[in-house]
């Protein structure tokens, strides 16, 4: 059965996560359900991360096998006509070799959650961004981000219910812009790993909005590190300013 990757762009306020749930909507399950309309029977596909309710996608990465050989250009328009109007869209299609795997094959991931520090309410980008009504301080979370970096035991970043094997976490970049944005500023966190815990960019990302605030200072970051303790953690924030951008593997699958 020939294999296929696909990159997918999504809106995740309207679903319960990525993954597949009896009973409430996903995005996994729309594009499987779009496959069934194409190829009728049951379908399975693997991504490169489960993104929690509500977080959304401009570079997921999944993988199916079909019964046809399909061209990838035709098989992306079809997918596309019966995904309307869920606001999922595949990017890209390609063949691939039958050992690739959209999650085990994958060097690293990477992450974008956007913040706007802003009084007045944000209209065009409700639900796609995290706001806060007073201004950060944006070297501050720079240096407590820098605590971070490198390879580190991150249990007081990881949700209780992650269920990876280990807490040691390589944190390749984390990067921190302010650009401008109407009648305020936006900060955005872009972060690159190998591979993340449950919760721990949100995690992160509350903590260091906590520094820009002033109400923790930088060093208290590496505190909480160090401290290897869930309690330990600033506030998670929500889940609408994350963004699964990018995953790279070994070859570039979409050319």
């Amino acid at each position: 059965m020939p294999r296929y990757a696909f990159r997918i762009e999504y809106d995740g306020g309207p679903f319960a996560g990525w993954q597949r749930q009896a009973d409430q909507p996903s995005v996994q399950g729309a594009v499987e359900a779009a496959l069934s309309r194409l190829e009728p029977g049951a379908h399975t596909i693997a991504a490169a991360g489960r993104t929690d309710a509500g977080v959304h996608a401009t570079a997921q990465v999944a993988h199916a096998d079909l019964a046809k050989d399909w061209d990838p250009f035709r098989l992306s328009e079809a997918l596309n006509f019966h995904l309307k109007p869920a606001p999922v869209a595949i990017s890209a299609c390609a063949r691939v070799a039958d050992d690739f795997h959209a999650r085990f094959s994958a060097l690293e991931r990477r992450y974008l959650f956007r913040l706007v520090a802003r009084r007045a309410p944000v209209v065009h980008d409700r639900g796609l961004v995290w706001q806060v009504q007073n201004p950060l301080d944006v070297a501050a979370m720079r240096a407590g981000a820098a605590h971070l970096l490198g390879r580190h035991d991150f249990t007081t970043f990881r949700s209780s219910l992650c269920q990876a094997a280990s807490p040691v976490k390589t944190l390749d970049e984390i990067r921190i812009e302010e650009i401008d944005y109407p009648s305020g500023r936006e900060i955005r966190f872009h972060l690159r790993a190998r591979s993340f815990l449950h919760n721990q960019v949100r995690s992160i990302v509350g903590t260091l909005e906590r520094v820009g605030a002033g109400s923790w200072a930088p060093d208290q970051v590496r505190t909480a590190l160090e401290a290897r303790d869930r309690a330990a953690c600033g506030p998670v924030c929500p889940p609408q300013g994350l963004y699964l951008n990018g995953v790279s593997y070994p070859e570039e699958p979409f050319g």
